[in-house]
């Protein structure tokens, strides 16, 4: 697919409502865990995004079948093999690596290329070859990953880090496994959540859920499901930045408020207040965008950490919006080394910003921001320089769109709805 540009105008209000896409994190996991069952399965609320195309090619070229109905996918793992998986699909996605405990629970075995995904800083593998070790499998690292197990057995396994997919993984892994297993120290985000609930209506036995220590009872007999994919979180908070920087009254309607604490606490900090109204999130006009100082005066800090606190996914966006608020504030991303790198071009476009290493920033607010020629260098990333280019005078080039797209779906159209002037069109050669 040709490389994509946006050309954003910026300096306009938006207003209306908008409702987030079905969440990227969810869907990458359950999809794969579809191949779980040889029976039908239904997912809604998909989005039909680069990331999950992506996926659905890798399930079919092992055997599934799989029929987009809009922002519905019908899957059908009847009959599945083993196979050598296409290295250039696996490099496009990190998800890739999701098919590990699925296809050694259904093949005994799996040759994995290595997985591609946002370049953030080293992303390690380590966790899932070691909880998959302990649930049996026999793992061989030469130019790709080849996990063998005849028999998946339960375990008592302690994660040594709480990694999001290396937890989904192992869940999908133990559902199959003979015996009782004890997750501990797993994520917890309402992706992981989402996976565990879904592997329920297939039939699992999960005890545990939305905690640190899941307790999964296997082998599951499963059957057929249906299933709706929740909301979008990192894009609620995207859009929450959205109306921040540019002023704008937006309702976020069906946004999934039961995961939204820590996100509205984050951008409280920031002096952005919403409101609920049911199931939809009202983020209110001409807000103070003012920082709120620690006790005493001190300058305060925006940290993320493994959830329930501020997801690292909504650290660039969080930074963008900090440009204009009135006040200092210091951004610690603990999680990814390479992560912050894209301020380089918010300093570019006016932004007060000092980096200090690869995961704090000092961001002094408001500035006047002013267009810019960009390149996205991941999702996150590339989402929060549309942000800024839809705030700021003037006329932004986003080269590399193609990386927004990967996680948000059809975002120049829906903000567009909205008011905003972003015009996609095929990158220039040159």
């Amino acid at each position: 697919m040709a490389p994509i540009q946006y050309i954003v105008e910026g300096g306009h209000r938006l207003s209306g409502s908008i409702e987030p896409s079905g969440n990227k994190n969810s869907a990458l996991p359950i999809i794969a865990a579809a191949l779980l069952t040889e029976h039908p399965v239904t997912l809604q609320n998909v989005p039909r995004i680069r990331d999950t195309e992506t996926l659905v090619e890798l399930i079919r070229s092992v055997g599934a079948t799989a029929e987009w109905r809009g922002n519905t996918l019908l899957i059908h793992a009847r009959s599945i093999r083993a196979a050598d998986l296409d290295p250039e699909l696996c490099v496009r996605i990190r998800a890739s690596i999701l098919l590990a405990g699925p296809l050694l629970a259904r093949c005994g075995e799996v040759m994995l290329p290595p997985p591609g995904g946002d370049v953030i800083g080293r992303r390690r593998l380590d966790t899932h070859v070691l909880a998959l070790e302990q649930l049996g499998a026999r793992v061989n690292a030469t130019d790709r990953l080849e996990f063998r197990c005849p028999r998946l057995v339960g375990a008592d396994v302690f994660l040594d880090e709480p990694s999001v997919t290396a937890t989904e993984n192992a869940l999908v892994a133990a559902v199959a496994a003979e015996g009782v297993t004890y997750l501990r120290n797993a994520a917890s985000e309402p992706h992981v959540q989402d996976l565990a609930n879904f592997l329920v209506a297939l039939g699992a036995k999960i005890d545990g859920i939305g905690t640190n220590t899941m307790v999964v009872h296997g082998p599951a007999t499963l059957g057929a499901a249906a299933y709706s994919i929740q909301p979008d979180h990192i894009e609620v908070g995207s859009l929450i930045g959205l109306a921040a920087v540019t002023r704008s009254p937006l309702r976020i309607m069906r946004a999934g408020v039961e995961h939204l604490r820590s996100i509205r606490m984050g951008f409280e900090r920031l002096g952005i207040v919403c409101r609920v109204e049911g199931d939809d999130l009202i983020v209110p006009a001409n807000q103070t965008l003012k920082i709120q100082d620690d006790f005493g005066g001190h300058v305060p800090k925006l940290e993320d950490q493994p959830w329930p606190a501020f997801p690292a996914d909504l650290m660039s966006i969080a930074i963008v919006t900090a440009t204009q608020c009135e006040g200092v504030i210091l951004m610690f991303e603990k999680m990814f080394e390479s992560r912050m790198f894209f301020v380089d071009k918010l300093i570019s476009m006016g932004a007060r910003i000092v980096l200090c290493d690869p995961h704090r920033a000092i961001v002094a607010g408001p500035s006047r921001l002013h267009g810019a020629v960009m390149t996205s260098p991941d999702i996150r990333a590339g989402m929060a320089m549309l942000l800024a280019a839809v705030a700021a005078t003037g006329t932004s080039t986003i080269n590399n769109a193609d990386q927004i797209e990967r996680g948000y779906e059809r975002i120049d159209e829906r903000l567009n709805a909205l008011g905003a002037r972003i015009t996609r069109v095929p990158a220039r050669k040159g």
